[in-house]
C-alpha cells in the first residue's frame, strides 16, 4: 500500500507541475504578437501536454489500485467521494487544456491573457481541497 501511495503522490506532483505551467504558457501565447513566438509557444504547449498526460493516467491508476486494496473502507468514506469529484474536475480541466493546445496550435485562440490568468487558478483550488481531504479525512 505504501508503494502505491508513494507512486500516486509522485505521479500527482508531476501532473500538477504541468497543470500549473501549461495555462501559464497560454497566458504568454495569448499575449504574444509575433508569429515566431506564437509558433514556439504552440510547440512547447503541445510537448508539455503530451508529457503530463501519462502522469494524469498514472495518478488515477495508482489511486484506483489503492482503493481496490480496501474498497469497503475507501468507498464508505465521504471524504474520498468529494476528493474524487475534484479529481473528475481536474480530468475535465486537463482535457480542456488539450483542446486549448489544439486551438492555439491552429492559431484560433479568441480569449485574452486575462482569461488564462484566471483559468490558471482552478487547479490551485483543487490541489488544496484534494490534499486537505486526503490528509485530514474529515468524514
Amino acid at each position: 500500500m505504501l508503494w502505491l501511495k508513494a507512486l500516486h503522490i509522485i505521479a500527482m506532483v508531476c501532473w500538477f507541475a504541468g497543470i500549473f505551467y501549461l495555462p501559464r504558457l497560454f497566458v504568454y501565447h495569448a499575449m504574444a504578437e509575433d508569429a515566431a513566438t506564437q509558433a514556439h509557444l504552440a510547440i512547447m504547449e503541445h510537448k508539455l501536454y503530451r508529457f503530463i498526460s501519462p502522469f494524469a493516467v498514472l495518478t488515477v491508476a495508482f489511486g484506483v489500485a489503492m482503493i481496490s486494496l480496501a474498497p469497503a473502507y475507501y468507498l464508505g468514506s465521504g471524504w474520498l467521494w468529494i476528493k474524487l469529484a475534484f479529481v473528475a474536475g481536474l480530468i475535465a480541466y486537463h482535457l480542456y487544456c488539450g483542446k486549448l493546445v489544439k486551438i492555439f496550435g491552429a492559431q484560433q485562440n479568441q480569449r485574452s491573457h486575462v482569461f488564462y490568468r484566471w483559468f490558471n487558478e482552478a487547479p490551485v483550488i483543487a490541489l488544496f481541497a484534494i490534499v486537505l481531504l486526503a490528509v485530514l479525512k474529515p468524514f
